[in-house]
């Protein structure tokens, strides 16, 4: 595990919990969870759930269906997609600095 991956200090068990809930909604967008399957699947209350939900929700990560489940919002998608544009241009960089050390002296 590198050290991005350690936590330098203490944690917030509620952050940890709605982290939890998003991680649960990935690939159901179409037709989204219940908050009872995703209390059973965390080992949660449905309180707590709700809870999780709805601060996704306010900050633009899941939506509610019509059916009354819960998905991920298209943030999530923007967000990853911003990543995998910085990582290509990383690359891309990385690249010409490559092919300038491998190019002949003049």
């Amino acid at each position: 595990m590198s050290n991005l991956s350690k936590p330098t200090g203490r944690t917030s068990n509620s952050g940890g919990r709605v982290l939890r809930v998003m991680a649960a909604l990935q690939g159901r967008t179409l037709s989204g969870v219940s908050n009872g399957e995703l209390a059973k699947a965390l080992g949660e209350s449905t309180a707590t759930i709700n809870r999780c939900c709805n601060t996704l929700i306010a900050e633009g990560y899941a939506q509610k269906l019509d059916n009354g489940n819960f998905c991920l919002s298209i943030k999530l998608l923007q967000i990853a997609q911003a990543h995998s544009t910085e990582f290509a241009r990383m690359q891309d960089r990385m690249g010409e600095i490559n092919q300038r050390v491998l190019a002949p002296s003049r």
